[in-house]
């Protein structure tokens, strides 16, 4: 049963979110925002290695794996990715293709057209040549299919490379899948991480909730110190 409510067990909140956590993108003057959202008393987004305490609530049962942990490598289906097309257009996005050549960014979104994560991909486009400048690629997963991400990118004009977990092992293997989303089933968190040349986790963030978005000016930070 989803709830507004949140719970507490140790130094972690328990939160269940409703629908409007996603919330849709609206004209106005608050529209820069990307989305309409009820007020939740849920905790601001935080480092994901940060230590909890009583007066810095967790997403309870997440843990992205650490900095400094070697990332998972992922064999990913894009349909706006570069590279040869297969017979069904799609290309096969890999981590390791970067190792030794340039850095990774790599954002997990949980669900194509929703307004937060539409927001956030928005914005990762229009400043994409800033993560060109730091020798970063971007790359964005969710676990949709590769033609509804497709679909989503061509509608929005998303520019990112877009990967689709379709299984959610990427997210597994990175600690930030949600068994249970509002009762929709299992999504990925929205996490971001940067990592090196040498395959290393630089910086690991899980937001505490889907409608917070990472620190974008900490992962810039982070991939300056690489170069």
């Amino acid at each position: 049963m989803v709830s507004e409510n949140a719970k507490t067990d140790g130094d972690c909140s328990i939160i269940l979110y409703p629908v409007s956590v996603f919330g849709r993108r609206q004209s106005g003057p608050d529209s820069s925002k990307g989305a309409e959202i009820r007020h939740l008393t849920a905790p601001t987004c935080r480092r994901i290695n940060a230590a909890p305490t009583n007066k810095t609530p967790c997403l309870h049962q997440i843990m992205a794996i650490a900095v400094g942990s070697k990332a998972p490598d992922f064999s990913l289906k894009s349909i706006n990715g570069p590279g040869e097309k297969d017979d069904f257009g799609l290309v096969t996005i890999q981590l390791s293709t970067n190792l030794g050549v340039k850095n990774t960014v790599l954002l997990f979104v949980p669900l194509a057209f929703t307004g937060v994560c539409t927001g956030e991909l928005c914005d990762i486009t229009a400043g994409l040549d800033a993560y060109k400048d730091l020798n970063a690629d971007v790359i964005a997963l969710s676990v949709d299919s590769p033609f509804v991400q497709g679909q989503w990118a061509e509608k929005e004009g998303i520019g990112v490379t877009l990967a689709s977990d379709l299984n959610k092992q990427a997210a597994t293997d990175y600690g930030v899948l949600l068994d249970d989303l509002i009762g929709i089933g299992a999504t990925s968190a929205r996490a971001a991480f940067v990592i090196d040349k040498d395959g290393t986790v630089q910086y690991a963030e899980q937001t505490s909730t889907p409608k917070d978005l990472p620190d974008f000016d900490a992962v810039k930070e982070t991939l300056a110190k690489l170069n």
